[in-house]
């Protein structure tokens, strides 16, 4: 059995937009670079704090090209590919193999309750459709739909490029059992968490790693914990963790909460817009002085006041 392809911090990146709703190069740029200097073990493009929900198709293709691209193999690229359509997930991937990207993050179809038939034939599909591994992005209270661990068994045994699995969900029951009825028969499978609250819960059950959107400006949270787990010294990792916890606070403030975290990056450092593609909206100046006050409490927020002006 070998190791899982893909572990670690894999932060899903946000992506920067001008005033006018277009890619901003620089500024996203500006982001990539800042995570990977960082450490991060991977980039996630396109998953939920990518906007991609609120992005057409060709905006999409525009991101993933930049993505892969810009990033030049520094760390492993994975891109998010999951759509209501299978079509679209199929083009999509195709594309995304085609231009160099390392792995697919691929969100189960929303809108629709599936049959576990019809579901189990779309990622069919999907898997059949590229050589790419295949991480599986399960965010039930956004879909509607749960991917359960048995269900997940069942794909990865079928398709060996269905690799690993991102895990959204508020409990850490869901988590252990993916790790101790996935892992158990396919130990190079890959569990991450999505929300920070569960990083430390889903390595000290066996599993591989986060995948939350702290990490574009608070890096040093996730990567320290995960590095403080890794080398044995809990009380590092515990000081983190304490730390961390005022940031799933964070993603209470709005809906979608991609203007949060882009405000929270600009507070703590990092000079780029904070625009967002709608339905998602401008901040209130109400709601920022609230980033400003989590980011305080948890010792984040950048010396230099003018950041808040």
């Amino acid at each position: 059995m070998g190791k899982p392809i893909f572990h670690g911090i894999i932060p899903p990146v946000s992506v920067i937009f001008n005033e006018k709703g277009e890619l901003d190069r620089e500024g996203t740029g500006k982001v990539i670079d800042f995570l990977i200097d960082a450490g991060v073990d991977g980039l996630f493009f396109l998953g939920s704090n990518g906007e991609f929900s609120q992005m057409s198709v060709p905006q999409r293709k525009e991101v993933a090209e930049f993505a892969v691209e810009y990033t030049r193999k520094r760390v492993p690229v994975l891109i998010g590919t999951g759509s209501s359509v299978t079509a679209e997930t199929v083009e999509l991937s195709r594309l995304s193999e085609s231009i160099g990207a390392d792995g697919l993050v691929v969100i189960n179809p929303y809108y629709w309750q599936l049959t576990e038939d019809n579901l189990f034939a779309h990622y069919a599909e999907v898997a059949q459709s590229t050589k790419l591994p295949i991480v599986l992005y399960n965010f039930p209270d956004l879909t509607g739909q749960n991917l359960t661990p048995e269900f997940v068994l069942k794909l990865a045994k079928a398709y060996p490029n269905v690799v690993g699995i991102k895990d959204t969900v508020d409990t850490v029951g869901h988590i252990r059992e993916l790790i101790l009825k996935v892992k158990a028969e396919i130990p190079e499978f890959s569990v991450f968490c999505g929300y920070d609250d569960h990083l430390w819960n889903t390595l000290s059950l066996g599993g591989d790693g986060g995948m939350s959107a702290s990490a574009n400006f608070a890096p040093e949270l996730t990567i320290g914990i995960y590095k403080a787990f890794q080398e044995g010294d809990y009380a590092k990792g515990i000081e983190l963790l304490r730390k961390l916890a005022y940031i799933p606070l964070l993603y209470k403030l709005d809906s979608p909460f991609s203007n949060v975290i882009k405000e929270a990056m600009r507070m703590t450092g990092l000079d780029v817009s904070t625009h967002v593609l709608a339905p998602g909206r401008k901040l209130s100046e109400e709601k920022k002085k609230d980033v400003a006050e989590i980011l305080q409490q948890a010792g984040l927020l950048a010396k230099d006041a003018s950041i808040l002006a």
